[in-house]
């Protein structure tokens, strides 16, 4: 006679971890780790190097659960909410974390950390309720966005003095902030952006590469 569902052994947290999305995932999360390093060294090109490709694991990850079969319910929901836990790192924690480092820990550039933190959760809680506007739309500027506009944004650090550049960088993550909660809808960018950005992610490495080869 077979055991009802509640008497089964539960299944092991690190079972989950052999999954290919997921190791794709926690790669993208290894280099959102990276890009925390490097911010707090101060070390911006190294940190966009990393937080670029933590974008474009990002992106792949998806692409690799919707392309493999013979995942289960479980598999698949343990995925998504990976993800979005790993999104909270990698396009909130580690933006504030480089706003504050890039402000040499100013205390006045606080208020801007927690507002990215703030809208990044509500973002994500209103997504992980709601999902799609449309089956192609989002609600609000998607967080990851914001990353892909700031590690070009961080291209032109030098061209202005630092003061100048830190609240330039202040004022343009505030705008995205605000666009993240926004009540305005965006596209889900998919299909061939996916192309685009994995050029951007080769394209942008080897600037800031060159650029580290300098320091």
């Amino acid at each position: 006679m077979a055991k009802p569902d509640s008497a089964k052994a539960p299944v092991s947290i690190l079972s989950f971890a052999t999954d290919l999305p997921n190791i794709c995932s926690l790669t993208g999360l290894l280099c959102t780790v990276l890009a925390i390093y490097y911010a707090i060294l101060g070390l911006f090109p190294a940190a966009m190097i990393c937080l670029i490709w933590a974008v474009f694991f990002d992106w792949t990850d998806g692409i690799i659960a919707r392309r493999l079969h013979g995942r289960n319910d479980k598999q698949r929901e343990f995925g998504g909410q990976l993800d979005s836990l790993i999104d909270i790192v990698s396009f909130s924690i580690c933006p504030a974390i480089i706003l504050l480092s890039y402000g040499r820990f100013s205390p006045w550039f606080l208020p801007g950390a927690f507002i990215i933190l703030a809208t990044g959760v509500l973002r994500l809680s209103y997504f992980n309720v709601f999902g799609l506007v449309e089956k192609s739309t989002y609600m609000g500027l998607a967080l990851d966005n914001n990353v892909i506009l700031l590690v070009f944004v961080f291209l032109f650090d030098g061209v202005i003095s630092q003061p100048a550049f830190a609240v330039f960088l202040y004022i343009l993550l505030m705008l995205l902030a605000a666009l993240n909660v926004a009540s305005i809808k965006t596209p889900k960018f998919a299909g061939r952006w996916y192309y685009a950005l994995m050029l951007y992610t080769v394209v942008i490495t080897a600037i800031y590469s060159r650029q580290l080869l300098h320091i």
